[in-house]
């Protein structure tokens, strides 16, 4: 890829419209398995140095956003630690070796973080490996498409909710012991925040939810020099996708809905993150940053 394309590109074009075969991954999906691959800027993201020196733990951080998110961080200059889940171990290697390749510390910490316990020690964990924490992103997720609510069973609805938002608030809660004046909080909330899709009805509650928190939180942490933000993706090309997060027929379709006309790949959140990570957003908070193809929202 030239300067040029880098520069300047139209977006409608500048990643290909994936029709994606109908496929199956038991959850959470991995990356190295999914047809067609995604695009998490291993090749493109070019770091400026804007995160030099930082901590950061991602949750999720082993394939899809997370990962993207976690390969840019280190580009930027910090040291990151990722949570996982551990069936994801692979994708979550390929992720440590990238960050390493930058020159960063990376960890690796697999942790179920629906466990209120899992999650404090997670962040000790992180605190411990990197010498300190001063970026959180909130990042893990689960999403179960069902026609109907009577298909979503109260274990399905439990764990949606515990991964989401209880996992969200037992984290930060452990990090805020950590945090430091200057340091960000990122929450990553959806669209279907805001245009719930009808086969996704316990996975936007989560996500109406995170938006709330953040703005609240935002709002009691501003005066002590801790920003806390969210970002909303629209429809991304992650494993997420794949393992029963979307009707399998309605996978070759995906994201065309969008005034785009396709799917986002990662690394086009990336720079979102960053964005929100840096001091050059230190007057944004309580902001949700909505990156979604052009899908209209409040």
């Amino acid at each position: 890829m030239t300067h040029d394309q880098l520069t300047f590109q139209n977006p409608v074009t500048r990643y290909p419209k994936i029709q994606p075969p109908k496929q199956d991954q038991p959850e959470p999906g991995l990356d190295a398995e999914l047809e067609p691959q995604t695009d998490h800027g291993e090749d493109t993201y070019r770091g400026t140095g804007r995160l030099q020196g930082r901590k950061a733990l991602i949750t999720g951080g082993d394939s899809g956003i997370g990962a993207a998110v976690a390969i840019a961080f280190a580009r930027e200059g910090a040291d990151v630690a990722i949570a996982y889940l551990p069936d994801e171990e692979k994708d979550a290697r390929h992720v440590e070796e990238l960050i390493t390749k930058e020159g960063s510390k990376a960890v690796a910490l697999p942790t179920d973080v629906s466990s209120a316990q899992n999650c404090k020690d997670l962040v000790e964990a992180a605190v411990d490996e990197l010498g300190g924490l001063d970026i959180l992103v909130n990042n893990a997720g689960k999403q179960i498409a069902q026609k109907s609510l009577e298909d979503i069973s109260d274990e399905q609805f439990d764990e949606t909710l515990k991964t989401n938002v209880y996992a969200m608030f037992w984290i930060t809660k452990a990090a805020l012991n950590h945090l430091e004046p200057g340091s960000s909080i990122i929450n990553t909330t959806s669209v279907n925040a805001y245009l719930p899709s009808p086969t996704l009805v316990d996975y936007a509650t989560t996500k109406g939810a995170i938006n709330n928190f953040t703005k609240g939180l935002g709002q009691q942490l501003a005066p002590k020099g801790i920003r806390v933000n969210a970002i909303a993706p629209g429809p991304f090309w992650t494993p997420l996708q794949v393992s029963d997060g979307q009707p399998k027929e309605k996978l070759p379709e995906f994201g065309t809905q969008t005034p785009l006309g396709r799917a986002g790949q990662p690394t086009e959140l990336a720079p979102a993150y960053v964005f929100l990570a840096s001091s050059e957003s230190s007057y944004v908070i309580g902001e949700t940053l909505n990156v979604n193809g052009g899908m209209p929202t409040p």
